[in-house]
Order: C-alpha cells, then sequence, then structure tokens
C-alpha cells in the first residue's frame, strides 16, 4: 500500500494544516463552531446521496478533508484558553500593571539561569477571583537557597510583567518559544516575598515529581558525582535540567545529544526488556491480554516519569499501538502507526506540531522506516557482530537523513563525527539502560551494592570521555550554517526525490529528481540576491557597544568587547548565519560613521561632541557621558537619537524626557531592541 493512498494519513494531513492555519490566522471559535456544524450536515446530505444513486462523488472527500481541516483550527483555539473569559489576562492590565494578590501552583521545573531560578506554574486565582492560565516564574537565587517541588501552592503579592522579546536581528525568539506552551507573561519574585501554603492535591504530575526526588536521595548515598547524577536523570528520568553547559554541549557537538533526550530508542529498548521480564504471565490464562495491558502501563508510567516530554510521548503512543496491534494479531503498516500516533497526540495537545523535539522524533522515524531499508540492502553481512554493527550505522545514517535539514535550520551546525559516537555508545545502550534500570530499582530498595554503584558511574564517566574526544574534534563540527525555511523545504526535495529514484528508475522520477537539485540551486541563488542589500545596525548589549555595518554578504563589526565577552558572546554569529553573511571583519569603534548620504556621530564617556562641519543625522550616546541634552540638541540639531545597552538608565531617562519634551525621535535599544539603517 502506498502510504499517501491511505485515509487515515490524509486525514492526519489535514488536522495539521488546520492547526497551522489557525497558528497564522485569527479564526473566532463561534465561526469554526458554525461552519463545522454547516459541514456536518453536508456531509450526511452527501453521503446519503451516494448510498442512494450508487455513484462516487469527490464531494464526500472533499467535504470530509475540509471537516478535518476546520478541526485541526478548532483544536488549536480550544485548548488556547486565552479564549476564555477566566483566563488571567482578562483580569490584569500590563500597561499599567499593579502588584495582584495571587496564588499558583509549581506546574513545571526548568533550567535555572545564573541569576533565577525558573519554574512553569499554574495560576488558581488572582485577589480572590478564580482564574486559570500558566506563567513563568523567576526566583532570584540568594542564600536561602529554596527549591520548590511540582503541586507546592504559594502566595505572593506581585504584578505580571511582558515576556521579553528579542532585542537583536537572529536571535533566539524566547518569547515566542513560550507563547507555544501558552504562557504569556512573567512574574519575578525573591523568595522571602512568597508564602507556602498547604497543597490541597497532589496530581500525578507531582507524584511523579516525588518518585524522581526519592530516587536521586537515594542514589546520593552511593557516592555518584554530580555530573553522573546528571546523565542519570537525563538518560532514565528525561531531566535535564541539571546537565551542565559544557556536558550538554559535548553531546550536541558530537551529535550525541538524542542519546540522553529521552525517545524512541529508549522506549523501545525498555519495551523490550520489560516484554522478557514479563514473558511468564504468558503461561497463565488470558496471560498475553494481562501482559499488554500490564507493559503498556508501564510504558506511560515511564513517560509520566520522564515529563511527557513531546519525544517521549510520540513514542509511547506509538508503542502502545503496536504492542495492542501484535496482541490481536493483525499487521500494522509503519506508515499508519505513526499517522494515527500524530493524530491523536496533535488532538490533545495541538502545540505539539511546533516543538522542535516532536518534529525531529516523527522525521527520523520516518526517514529510517523508508531510508534504512535501501540502505540496509547495499550489504548484508553473514557474522551476526558485523551485522549487529551494520544495521545501527544504517539506522544511524537513515535517521540523520530525516533531521540534518530541520536540524541545519533550528541549530545551524551538524556534527561531522557522529557516526563515531553513534557507534560507540549505541549498541550498548540497552546494557546502559538495564543497568541503570536495575540500580534505581535496587537503590528504591535500599539494596544496591556499591561495587554496582561504582560499576555504572563508571560506564557514565567512559561515555563522557568517548563524547567528549569527538567533540573536541573541533575540525570535524561545522558551525554557522546559514539555513533558511527554502533550504529545508528544497532539501526535503531532494532527499526524498533520492529515495523514489533509488528504489526503481524510470522517466518520472529521474525528472523529478533533477527538478528538485533545480530546486536547491534556485534557492542558493535565491538567498543570494535576497541578502544583497546594505545596513547599518546598532545592536543592544549590556554594558557594551555594537555597530555592525552590513555589505551584501560581507560584515564589519566594530565593538569595545573584551575577548571573554568576545568568545562567550553569540551575537555577531547569529547575525552573521541569520543573514548569510561570508566574511566579517573585527574593529573598534569610531567617532563618526557615514552610510550612504547619513552620517551617524557617536558621543562617549569623554562628551565630546564639538563639530560645526556637519549636522549628523542620527547621535549615538554610548558609555553613559555627561552633558546637557539641550545643549546638544542645540548645538549639532540631530535628527534622530539613540542610547545603546551601555548606558546607564538613570542617564537614558532623563535624556529621553527631553527628547519627549523637545519632540525629538528617541531610541533606547534596550526598550526598543536594535535600530537598523537600511
Amino acid at each position: 500500500m502506498k502510504p499517501l493512498n491511505s485515509i487515515l494519513i490524509k486525514l492526519t494531513l489535514g488536522l495539521i494544516i488546520g492547526i497551522a492555519i489557525s497558528h497564522y490566522i485569527t479564526l473566532t471559535l463561534h465561526a469554526l463552531i458554525y461552519n463545522i456544524l454547516f459541514l456536518l450536515f453536508a456531509l450526511g446530505i452527501s453521503f446519503y446521496l451516494s448510498n442512494k444513486t450508487f455513484k462516487k462523488t469527490i464531494w464526500f472527500g472533499c467535504i470530509t478533508y475540509t471537516l478535518m481541516i476546520l478541526l485541526g483550527s478548532l483544536t488549536y483555539q480550544t485548548h488556547n484558553q486565552i479564549n476564555f473569559d477566566k483566563h488571567y489576562t482578562k483580569h490584569i492590565d500590563t500597561e499599567n500593571s499593579q502588584p495582584k494578590l495571587i496564588s499558583f501552583k509549581i506546574q513545571e521545573r526548568l533550567k535555572p539561569s545564573a541569576y533565577y531560578d525558573k519554574y512553569v506554574i499554574k495560576l488558581i486565582d488572582i485577589d480572590n477571583k478564580s482564574v486559570y492560565g500558566k506563567c513563568l516564574l523567576n526566583i532570584s537565587k540568594d542564600s536561602l537557597d529554596v527549591s520548590y517541588h511540582i503541586d507546592d501552592v504559594l502566595i505572593a503579592y506581585t504584578d505580571f510583567k511582558s515576556l521579553p522579546f528579542p532585542l537583536n536581528p537572529n536571535q533566539f525568539n524566547y518569547k515566542a518559544y513560550l507563547e507555544k506552551q501558552y504562557i504569556y507573561h512573567q512574574i519575578s519574585i525573591k523568595n522571602h516575598s512568597m508564602l507556602q501554603v498547604e497543597t490541597p492535591e497532589t496530581t500525578i504530575y507531582g507524584i511523579a515529581d516525588q518518585l524522581r526526588q526519592t530516587i536521586n536521595s537515594k542514589l546520593l548515598y552511593y557516592n555518584f558525582k554530580p555530573e553522573e547524577l546528571s546523565i542519570i536523570n537525563a538518560l532514565l528520568l528525561g531531566q535535564r535540567q541539571d546537565l551542565s553547559q559544557d556536558i550538554q554541549e559535548n553531546y550536541v557537538n558530537a551529535g550525541a545529544i538524542h542519546i540522553l533526550a529521552v525517545s524512541g530508542l529508549h522506549v523501545g529498548i525498555i519495551l523490550l526488556i520489560l516484554s522478557h521480564v514479563l514473558k511468564p504471565i504468558e503461561r497463565f490464562r488470558k496471560g498475553k491480554f494481562i501482559k499488554v495491558i500490564i507493559l503498556i502501563s508501564l510504558l506511560w508510567s515511564f513517560a509520566l516519569i520522564a515529563g511527557l516530554s513531546a519525544s517521549v510521548t510520540r513514542a509511547v503512543t506509538m508503542f502502545s499501538i503496536v504492542s495492542i496491534a501484535l496482541h490481536w494479531k493483525r499487521a500494522t503498516n509503519i506508515y499508519n502507526t505513526l499517522a494515527f500516533s500524530i493524530f491523536i497526540l496533535l488532538l490533545c495537545k495541538p502545540l505539539f506540531l511546533f516543538d522542535v523535539g516532536f518534529q525531529m522524533s516523527y522525521l527520523a522515524v520516518l526517514a529510517i522506516v523508508s531510508i534504512q531499508p535501501l540502505l540496509y540492502k547495499l550489504w548484508q553481512p553473514k557474522w551476526k557482530v558485523i551485522d549487529y554493527f551494520w544495521q545501527i550505522l544504517t539506522v544511524t545514517i537513515a535517521a540523520q537523513f530525516g533531521v540534518v535539514p530541520i536540524s541545519l535550520y533550528y541549530f545551524h551546525q551538524f556534527p561531522g563525527l557522529f557516526l563515531i559516537s553513534n557507534l560507540a555508545i549505541i549498541p550498548f545502550l540497552g546494557l546502559i539502560l538495564g543497568i541503570g534500570i536495575l540500580v534505581i530499582v535496587l537503590a528504591l530498595l535500599n539494596n544496591l551494592p556499591q561495587f554496582l554503584a561504582n560499576l555504572y558511574g563508571l560506564i557514565i564517566r567512559v561515555m563522557n570521555a568517548i563524547v567528549g574526544w569527538v567533540s573536541n574534534q573541533e575540525l570535524y563540527v561545522l558551525k554557522n550554517i546559514s539555513f533558511d525555511i527554502p533550504h529545508v523545504l528544497a532539501f526535503y526535495s531532494l532527499i526524498i526525490t533520492s529515495v523514489f529514484i533509488f528504489k526503481k528508475r524510470d522517466f518520472k522520477r529521474i525528472a523529478l529528481f533533477l527538478i528538485s537539485i533545480v530546486l536547491v540551486q534556485g534557492v542558493y541563488i535565491h538567498s543570494t540576491f535576497k541578502n544583497n542589500n546594505e545596513s547599518f545596525s546598532i545592536l543592544h548589549k549590556s554594558r557594551y557597544s555594537v555597530i555592525m555595518h552590513k555589505v551584501n554578504s560581507e560584515l564589519k563589526v566594530a565593538h569595545n568587547f573584551d575577548s571573554i565577552t568576545l568568545s562567550k558572546d553569540k551575537m555577531i554569529a547569529n547575525y552573521s548565519v541569520g543573514n548569510f553573511i561570508t566574511s566579517s571583519t573585527l574593529d573598534t569603534l569610531k567617532s563618526v560613521y557615514q552610510f550612504k548620504n547619513k552620517t551617524i556621530l557617536i558621543i562617549d564617556s569623554l562628551g565630546v561632541y564639538n563639530v560645526k562641519s556637519f549636522e549628523p543625522d542620527y547621535l549615538l550616546l554610548r558609555n553613559s557621558p555627561k552633558l546637557n541634552m539641550e545643549r546638544v540638541i542645540d548645538s549639532i540639531n540631530p535628527k534622530y537619537i539613540i542610547a545603546d545597552g551601555s548606558n546607564y538608565t538613570s542617564y537614558v531617562n532623563r535624556w529621553e524626557q527631553t527628547c519627549l519634551k523637545r519632540k525629538l525621535p528617541f531610541h533606547h535599544t534596550r526598550k526598543k531592541g536594535a535600530f537598523i539603517i537600511k
């Protein structure tokens, strides 16, 4: 059966299209409901007429697919609580923010930053009015070092703040990322400003969190090092908040980060282990049915403990379907199974569609089931050991074909030695997971032998050492690769047509393959043409000044970074990647810049501006110069004044008030983001 001939796949595509439309175009709930009711009526009439006349028409299919698109849009809108009156946004005003008495429940712990512990909270009430909705909670780190757990209920008197938008071009949009999780505001507060109250009820998420805490507290007795505990939490419990930045970067650069992200690979191995452990149950009456029920229950319990991320939810849903189908002794089509799992997950959580883990997880599986058999047929070793490693190699390569385009779009780098790290770890991952599960179970029973704990710690250290060595081969880690949506679509078309032509060569497939090659070339030509322009940008960086002058694919950067800040900051790299820059040069800051027919004058901390030969179009203030703004305006008559991130806030506020009084445009990069002249 051809995959696209499946009705289930077509209906799932309709659902996906509907969710995507509703994400970018605002549709009202009432309009969607009325249209769906009308189409249901039309569908019934079409079905009745088709049965009466015994003639097939296209109307039944057209109405069905349109109905699925509208169902996708309705699913998106009904899951967005902001559409309902009890959502907290209907009870606050962020423009004239006033502190309010709020109570909330901790829902999720996020990776902490240098200055804040971060949580996702579920609001309970505002000023004693019952509300719902989610917010980001930032708790300032202090000597108290209080950590909160899932389901903890707290009360605070504070205000809501808007989420920060990206201040510089091509910067990661954290605001958009949080909004895709229905989080629209943040609360910043200190520990002593909150009061913890008795938790009225414990949810299954709270129980899972308590179990994770118990596991970690038990493991602490066996002298596991912090980096080993963080790997155990990521590998077996799905919690990556405690991974250090160095370890995470090592796994990313080695192309092995998927090993730490609980997904189909882990769930499949755990399913095999559990299936063998529970095999004796099959001897009892209805033992196979009981075994399937226990397997599915254990898989979903594991998914819950792992945090129900998009990738693990996808994997558990798919393996649950496969387990049920095998019990009923029905042949399963992998494409139908994937489509059904997508359909169910998107009905429950439509914004999974925009989750990077969800996208990469399904693309990897699709590539494996489509491409791996073709690669495996190229060579079939006789020795079982060699065949085992060959299968892993073909699976790894096939998965890379599925995720490379979208990975380049999101992360802009490619680990050239991914095969080494995967071949060194994945063959033994079943053993690593099996021993890890045994270690956790024995630790919970207070019966873990120290030698086994030491052995498992050694295994984790060896795994980290292998990944670290591969990561340190920086020559093979290709970074800062410019890649946008047209590139993603063009390269997927090339991969798909390559698979078609690999299976069977005929005129149609060869023509499609050649068209996809032309499409890839066209995308690169279009990128060159699109970026064939010139711009002058004053970027925002706290305590520093950065100016970028772009001419086509060349970039000149003037800054006052120190060597450490320059090596760590990603501002220049992000700009270069987003604008397809091929060469860049660094320079020191000057006092005057000329851009086309515009003049930009810079006044620094020295406060020197006595220029009589010209009147600047733009005036940039940096490093908090002590000056009289009224006198500056009268003296040099600038048309626009910009203050970057290197200035004191009190100075900037004073300058802004003067410009407002003089009706002169004023731009503060801390509030409005980078100032760009094109």
